[in-house]
């Protein structure tokens, strides 16, 4: 740890309980080496109302927490930490013109879980005290200047007080590509905006992918499209979060990564199989949310989403039952060959971006295989009826329509090796692309 941190010994967890609008304190984490090791505060565990912050890891009991031996920190805190662009803007804010260059292994854990802004993703929040609690927050910003801002942040110029302040105030949320919070009136947003090493536009591609995974039926954030600067913003409409006469609620939500019990050096290991396991177990809903599960799968093959890793999949804990929150990051990959593979294994030790691979593994989410089938053919139907009217919504240029279709929307490779009763769904999928 360099000398510009300032030498954090312990952090306090701060949680919004179910229906509540202020957080109480749950407990502490206090290093242990590398490793930070988490315990609920003795006040917490008489409250009456207080819940495990996820049981399967943090059980609610006194005492020091064991956690797996090669975590560094519980999952369940890890999810609410920021991620590689909110640890560039923290390392730019403390380093300056150092950060462009610098590792975010220079600065510990506690450092940035009580360095980046409050409004993290979930129901946590970390503090340097265990009575006193102080949001982390800023005068919004113009999305003007927040994008500004985060072009700063990626070409390592050192932000000013004011801007810097800003834009740490969405430093805790996910994500490695340049982002914001914003609010406006009764919602809060994520504010996406494009990077400078994109070579097409994949603001307007996930608006795209995200609106027509809405209209086939999924369950989805909502979204819109904006400009500043001359230059498009994607806003997402944030679902951890309820506006009530009283105040803001927040939703207690655990990443796929941390149901599986894994940390990112074994990320490759998660798998849409097991996940489906854990719905059939620990899930409300199972039967629907199986389904639901499937045809995010599909969709996800289908406009060539190939990084649905464990942290782009979610759920509410409410502290006892599991609820899948509503997709996000839905956004097509970049590709230059045919062949793709998902972040996330289908089954076994298959990860290959093709339909084929879905029906086999259609057991798993409780589908026969003609309900699997269906499920692919309508949203070919959905993806083709739209895929005009939705481009248009996005204004979205004839390259880049060119760019898109055929390659990250139905590309090919995702209709090989299907055969017998769904060989169809190949003349179906090149009958679309003609459009």
């Amino acid at each position: 740890m360099i000398s510009d941190t300032k030498g954090y010994k312990e952090a306090f967890v701060w949680v919004w309980l179910p229906q509540a609008t202020a957080p109480v304190v749950a407990g502490r984490l206090t290093p242990d080496g590398k490793r930070l090791r988490f315990n609920y505060g003795k006040r917490y565990l008489e409250n009456s109302q207080a819940i495990p912050l996820y049981a399967p890891e943090l059980p609610l009991q006194a005492g020091v927490l064991p956690m797996p031996p090669n975590a560094d920190m519980p999952g369940c805190l890890r999810d609410a930490a920021p991620d590689a662009w909110g640890r560039r803007v923290i390392l730019n804010r403390k380093l300056g013109l150092r950060g462009a260059a610098a590792d975010s292994a220079q600065l510990d854990e506690l450092t940035y879980l009580l360095e980046s802004g409050s409004d993290r993703i979930g129901a946590l929040d970390f503090q340097a005290s265990a009575t006193e609690y102080v949001p982390r927050s800023s005068p919004m910003a113009t999305l003007e200047e927040l994008l500004e801002s985060a072009a700063r942040v990626e070409q390592g110029i050192p932000l000013s007080p004011e801007l810097g302040q800003a834009l740490q105030h969405g430093s805790s949320i996910g994500g490695a590509r340049p982002k914001a919070l914003l609010e406006d009136g009764r919602r809060k947003l994520v504010a996406k905006f494009s990077a400078s090493t994109d070579w097409y536009n994949v603001v307007k591609s996930e608006f795209i992918a995200m609106r027509l995974a809405q209209v086939a039926g999924l369950q989805v954030a909502q979204v819109e499209l904006a400009s500043a600067l001359g230059k498009d913003v994607l806003l997402i409409e944030r679902f951890d979060r309820l506006h009530t006469q009283d105040g803001w609620q927040r939703k207690i939500m655990v990443s796929a990564l941390t149901l599986f019990g894994l940390d990112e050096m074994l990320a490759r290991y998660a798998s849409y199989e097991d996940l489906a396991e854990l719905v059939r177990h620990r899930f409300t809903d199972p039967t629907s949310t199986l389904r639901e599960l499937f045809a995010r799968l599909v969709f996800n093959i289908l406009v060539g989403n190939t990084d649905d890793h464990a942290r782009n999949h979610a759920a509410f804990w409410d502290g006892e039952m599991l609820t899948l929150t509503p997709a996000y990051d839905i956004c097509p990959q970049g590709r230059t060959g045919n062949e793709a593979t998902q972040a996330m294994l289908i089954a076994g030790n298959n990860r290959m971006s093709r339909i084929a691979e879905c029906l086999d593994a259609a057991h798993h989410f409780l589908l026969e295989r003609q309900q699997a089938i269906a499920v692919v053919e309508q949203q070919l139907h959905s993806i083709g009826d739209h895929w005009l009217a939705v481009c248009d919504e996005a204004e979205l240029s004839a390259v880049d329509r060119q760019l898109l279709w055929g390659r990250q929307f139905l590309n090919p490779f995702a209709f090989e090796h299907l055969d017998g009763d769904a060989a169809e769904l190949a003349v179906l999928a090149a009958d679309i692309r003609q459009v």
